[in-house]
């Protein structure tokens, strides 16, 4: 695995600032059932990281002390830690927002059973992955059979009501290029995902977030691999749009590593880069205390990755 960290750090980028800290995006550990090319977070099956009991019980806490809106829980497949049903459960009935990002096979994962339906109960916002509503793209990039595996999630929770109007479930979609390029037009991807997949599959959904491949990681060391890491850093800072900054997830999220030590962003999590400038280490647990509100952001060259373009962060384009 090439480290990218020491290219992107050369690499200067525009001073950010955080505002009021409203989104606590926990990632629970790396163990997932899929090894995906793209994934920032070089999750597969083999990963054995997971979140201690103590540290998991530290997020209802911080989360009403931080009176914190949204908990936005992510992995690996994050449904595999055992306390995540309880975790789900003690944070709804706090009526706090919950993000559930699911790569729809583990709805078909031996153990998870009644997932989906616990999910709708809980009213949980699953944010599910399909990196295309073609079936060879989808397996090229996630494995064989993941396509339909997906496609039988995703009529599972339509059955729920998920996506339904009215129903108040929401199903958002999220895709990523197949390679090293920008996500085409949102708006335009979005209808066609709606098209495509109602016709051959009676599937609808809410919205489409279209996300930037991020230069770090698997999908980093393979650029490195291929010799095109400097070209697509070319084209992520050639495509920077200064008007995208106030509106990055960063501002008003922290991310949380499965030992509960805090990052200004998910990817900055899986650089090893802690939080803010100072290099101080902080923990879940300093939340109970600390407030976060302007202090500065830390900042790298794959951070032209969410402002290039139309703008990329975990709730899709920053442009509509």
């Amino acid at each position: 695995m090439h480290d990218t960290l020491p290219r992107l750090q050369k690499i200067s980028f525009p001073r950010l600032q955080r505002t009021r800290l409203d989104t606590l995006q926990v990632n629970l550990g790396y163990k997932c059932n899929q090894s995906c090319l793209h994934c920032h977070v070089n999750a597969g099956p083999n990963r054995t990281e997971m979140m201690d009991a103590d540290t998991l019980a530290l997020i209802p806490q911080v989360l009403a002390a931080r009176q914190i809106g949204t908990l936005d829980l992510t992995g690996g497949a994050p449904e595999l830690h055992t306390g995540f049903r309880v975790l789900v459960r003690t944070a709804r009935s706090a009526g706090v927002r919950v993000l559930d990002r699911c790569n729809l096979t583990i709805l078909s994962e031996p153990g998870q059973e009644g997932l989906a339906e616990f999910l709708a109960t809980q009213g949980v916002e699953v944010v599910a992955s399909l990196p295309c509503y073609l079936a060879a793209n989808v397996d090229r990039q996630r494995g064989d059979g993941v396509f339909d595996r997906s496609i039988a999630g995703l009529q599972q929770l339509n059955a729920l009501g998920y996506g339904q109007a009215d129903s108040g479930l929401v199903l958002n979609l999220v895709y990523n290029p197949q390679g090293a390029s920008l996500p085409s037009d949102q708006q335009t991807l979005q209808a066609d995902y709606k098209r495509e997949l109602f016709q051959h599959f009676g599937i609808v959904f809410n919205e489409l977030f279209a996300l930037t491949n991020m230069p770090i990681q698997r999908f980093g060391s393979t650029l490195v691999s291929k010799g095109t890491f400097d070209s697509y850093m070319d084209l992520l800072q050639a495509s920077f749009q200064a008007h995208n900054l106030p509106h990055v997830m960063c501002r008003n999220t922290v991310s949380v590593d499965w030992q509960g030590w805090l990052s200004d962003c998910d990817f900055n999590q899986q650089l090893g880069l802690p939080l803010g400038t100072s290099g101080l280490k902080r923990h879940l647990r300093d939340l109970l205390h600390v407030d976060l509100d302007e202090h500065p952001i830390r900042v790298a060259g794959h951070c032209y990755g969410c402002t290039a373009g139309q703008g990329s962060s975990c709730g899709g384009a920053l442009e509509s």
